[in-house]
């Protein structure tokens, strides 16, 4: 009686085992149709018998469960995702045969896009908190995937969480993250049309099946110092100017002929207020570039706030000659022109009426339309170039003014009492 009684209880074993496997097999079937509530319908039903699954068909289990709270990774739900996440998690935890990792693989590609996605739509809401936790989560779960942690970083940053932008931007410093990657392209042969693949044995195969053609591969560009620039401006805002002074040193001491960096430095030494630095460090800027008119005009209003009047007027002239029409280095070349005339008026209205005093007034009304014969070309160019600028006009007005040249002082006012009844 005894042996009859633990053939039954096998027999009964193999009848649960083949009912689970039924439930499974009907799940599966559901996917490969695409009917993902019917997939997790056939996971409910052989849920109810789940702690006599053995270890294969629970990894299974999660696998199919993961894939139908996913479907076909498009507008998923975030308590879908969620569970979806929990699900993987539980299968990896049961251990993984080599078919299951290979699934694994796919539906980790498939988590990518969909963290991906909602990252951008919640980024465009400007819920970057939210943005941000997708993007940690997507790096947790492919911890080869460094850039998620980056992105997330910038999130932080632009919601102005700059203690918890920090420690990523640190981890990414300790990691040696540069964001450089390879990407693989190839053409198809069907349309013509280049296409980026994920992987290089990915296009070798197509390659190799003759769908493409004209394989190219390509480095992306570091986006180091954009990191150390985001770490230096958080140290700044915290008051830690050492720690930021000192990882800029670091990095520019490791890469001293990086252009991106020089500006990252500049741009420190800009915020910190130390004109010396920036300007030292712009030249060296320009130096790589020297045909580059902004880096002159940067140079030049360095150059003013540290009251270098002679050197910013040369840097201005010299953005001016590379670009005729920079509009910016037009209007701070009259300022700079023009910016002595407050003594001038304060001396001519402080004087008496002796005849030395007379002489002296008319000396220094004769220096002050000299200053505005001076000025009037950059004004008027800046007018032509940023025709709707109410104070490059209304500057201008007074320099015609003072010069007695009516024609072009009341076109100069028809222009301004235009713009201000628009």
């Amino acid at each position: 009686m005894k042996k009859h009684f633990v053939v039954v209880c096998a027999l009964m074993a193999s009848t649960i085992v083949f009912g689970q496997k039924k439930e499974l097999k009907k799940a599966e079937k559901a996917l490969e149709k695409l009917s993902y509530s019917e997939a997790l319908a056939e996971l409910n039903q052989a849920e109810a018998k789940f702690a006599e699954m053995d270890k294969e068909q629970v990894v299974q289990f999660y696998l199919i469960k993961t894939e139908a709270l996913l479907g076909n990774g498009e507008n998923v739900a975030d308590n879908n995702l969620t569970n979806a996440v929990e699900a993987l998690s539980q299968a990896k935890s049961r251990g993984l045969d080599k078919d299951s990792e290979q699934r694994v693989d796919k539906i980790v590609g498939t988590l990518r896009g969909v963290f991906v996605n909602k990252a951008i739509e919640a980024q465009n809401g400007q819920n970057y908190g939210r943005a941000a936790e997708l993007l940690t989560q997507g790096y947790t779960l492919s911890p080869t995937d460094t850039s998620f942690l980056y992105y997330a970083a910038g999130n932080l940053v632009n919601g102005g969480m700059f203690d918890k932008a920090l420690e990523k931007y640190n981890q990414l410093l300790e990691m040696g993250y540069t964001g450089v990657r390879e990407e693989f392209y190839a053409v198809s042969k069907a349309n013509g049309e280049e296409v980026m693949f994920e992987s290089r044995e990915q296009r070798e195969e197509g390659i190799k099946f003759g769908l493409y053609e004209q394989p190219r591969d390509v480095k992306t560009e570091s986006v180091e110092s954009d990191l150390l620039q985001k770490v230096t401006l958080i140290y700044i805002n915290q008051g830690q100017d050492d720690k930021a002074v000192a990882l800029m040193a670091r990095a520019r001491a490791a890469n001293p002929n990086d252009v991106n960096l020089m500006r990252s430095e500049a741009d420190l030494a800009y915020k910190m207020r130390d004109m010396v630095k920036y300007r030292e460090v712009m030249e060296q800027v320009v130096q790589t570039d020297p045909n580059n008119p902004e880096l002159f005009y940067n140079l030049g209003v360095s150059s003013m706030q540290v009251g270098e009047t002679d050197r910013a007027k040369t840097y201005y002239a010299r953005a001016l000659e590379l670009d005729p029409n920079y509009s910016y280095a037009q209007i701070n070349m009259a300022s700079l022109i023009l910016q002595g005339e407050k003594n001038l008026v304060e001396e001519m209205n402080n004087l008496g009426t002796s005849a030395a005093d007379n002489r002296r007034y008319d000396e220094l009304k004769e220096v002050r339309k000299e200053m505005y014969r001076e000025a009037l070309p950059y004004l008027e160019g800046a007018s032509q170039t940023v025709p709707d600028n109410v104070e490059v006009l209304r500057t201008l007005m007074n320099l015609y003014s003072q010069l007695g040249m009516t024609p072009e002082y009341k076109a100069a006012k028809a222009k301004v009492t235009e713009l201000e009844g628009k």
